[in-house]
């Protein structure tokens, strides 16, 4: 036990190392989605309203969720989210000093010992609420009509 918590401690230093991390791109986004679907399936309504960004409260997307966040690097189970990643992955057209300010607003140190999948959902739930969390729609929802708009030219 004692060298799984060394080894985990270890993994989570490297992965803090912010001088190698570098945000991903969107294709790199969309491979993690596929991996952690694979890893942790998900119904075709749970499928629909993430499209929808929308997030339920549920078992298999906290999971997803947690998947994507520690394949993002930006999650850890030991130190939870690092704020300056989530700032300067999610910042948007926002400064990424306004990004890191809404970060650290959403972070905690679980404090009340939650199970990672909901540690994470909660960060992910306050940033979703946020005004990163608007952009985020706003960008997810500006790439939508564009496809659409796409498929009626055609």
């Amino acid at each position: 036990m004692l060298k799984y918590l060394i080894l985990t401690l270890a993994l989570c230093a490297v992965a803090h190392a912010d001088d190698e991390w570098k945000p991903k791109t969107g294709d790199d986004i969309k491979q993690i989605r596929i991996e952690c679907l694979k890893e942790h399936p998900l119904s075709g309504d749970q499928i629909s309203q993430l499209k929808q960004l929308i997030f339920p409260d549920e078992p298999d997307v906290r999971q997803y969720l947690l998947c994507s966040a520690q394949k993002l690097d930006i999650f850890c189970t030991h130190e939870g989210y690092h704020a300056d990643r989530l700032a300067k992955q999610f910042k948007m057209d926002l400064t990424e000093e306004e990004a890191l300010q809404i970060a650290q607003g959403c972070i905690d140190k679980n404090e009340e010992g939650s199970p990672a999948d909901v540690w994470a959902f909660r960060g992910h739930k306050c940033l979703m609420a946020s005004k990163i969390g608007d952009k985020v729609k706003a960008f997810v929802k500006a790439k939508h009509d564009a496809a659409e708009a796409a498929k009626a030219s055609a």
